[in-house]
């Protein structure tokens, strides 16, 4: 039993609240690589919470400064299907997100954050990367963006206009975290924060969600939110 409250229950009651941003901006920064800023909070069709949700899983959508979507997403049970489910949720915000009649340069770039705490497909890594890329047939090339297109979209490769999704497999660490990125996920693992840990992020985690914080009704719930 960690220290910390758990990532899934602070999404749903404390992450919420912008005073706590810098908790999701430091796992965003040291996960996507490049500052990261949560403008705010979106509701979105797909993260409305449905009763028999309640549990097993939290999503929780963002806007970053660039006006990118960032769907964060907490699964705690076993679901074989959790492949088509992130490009369900991805395939509904680019939808969502475009007015009737706007032009498909206003299409919405989305990251699509996955932390999963099952065994989730058949791999050894902890943390897979997944973007599209349009390959050569023939020659193995790699589709670029014309000289016009970089300028006006402000990317330099055609993936950065798709949808980009991460999957951190989280139970399946159990070594030493190194690195920010492996602190984090020690984090979410354990509900410890690792000693000596300078990830962007933890350091808020250790003001704002310690367990001792909570009051005696919300300390009930968030232990049987844990048993369930």
């Amino acid at each position: 039993m960690g220290s910390y409250i758990r990532f899934d229950w602070a999404m749903k009651r404390l992450l919420r609240d912008k005073a706590n941003f810098k908790v999701l901006e430091g796992l965003l920064t040291t996960l996507l690589n490049e500052k990261i800023t949560i403008k705010n909070l979106l509701e979105s069709e797909s993260n409305q919470e449905e009763e028999y949700d309640k549990y097993n899983r939290v999503d929780l959508l963002a806007e970053n400064s660039k006006g990118n979507l960032i769907l964060i997403e907490v699964q705690n049970n076993n679901e074989y299907a959790y492949f088509q489910r992130m490009l369900f949720g991805t395939s509904k915000l680019v939808t969502e997100y475009i007015n009737r009649g706007e032009g498909y340069d206003k299409v919405r770039k989305i990251y699509s954050i996955n932390i999963v705490y099952f065994t989730l497909g058949h791999g050894k890594d902890i943390v897979y990367h997944g973007k599209t890329v349009f390959k050569g047939i023939h020659l193995n090339d790699i589709l670029e963006l014309s000289p016009f297109q970089r300028q006006t979209f402000k990317v330099d490769e055609v993936s950065q206009l798709y949808p980009e999704y991460y999957i951190l497999k989280v139970n399946d660490f159990n070594k030493v975290a190194k690195t920010p990125l492996e602190e984090w996920i020690y984090y979410l693992n354990t509900g410890e924060i690792p000693e000596g840990a300078k990830a962007p992020g933890l350091e808020e985690v250790k003001e704002k969600l310690k367990i001792d914080s909570m009051n005696k009704a919300e300390k009930e719930a968030y232990y049987r939110h844990l048993d369930n």
